[in-house]
């Protein structure tokens, strides 16, 4: 028999770009679910639990390196292993 996987916990604050400070790599190990006022999303870059927002791109708008440019929308998140 298989023994169960024991994930890391969600951290409060998650963003998906290495550089960030706020990049968990254990987690990204795993797939994530985010809800925005009970709305799954598939497009979030980053997200903040306790301030109740999420940075998902703006369209195909890019900055002058190549990523993509980031809005950040307001609501209630829930974060959640899939």
């Amino acid at each position: 028999m298989t023994e169960p996987v024991q994930r890391p916990a969600l951290p409060d604050h998650l963003s998906i770009d290495p550089r960030s400070p706020h990049h968990v790599a254990a987690v990204f190990e795993h797939d994530i679910g985010i809800r925005l006022n009970d709305v799954e999303r598939q497009d979030v870059e980053e997200y903040c639990i306790s301030e109740g927002w999420v940075k998902v791109p703006a369209g195909k708008a890019r900055d002058r390196k190549g990523r993509p440019l980031l809005i950040k929308i307001k609501g209630r998140v829930e974060a959640f292993y899939a």
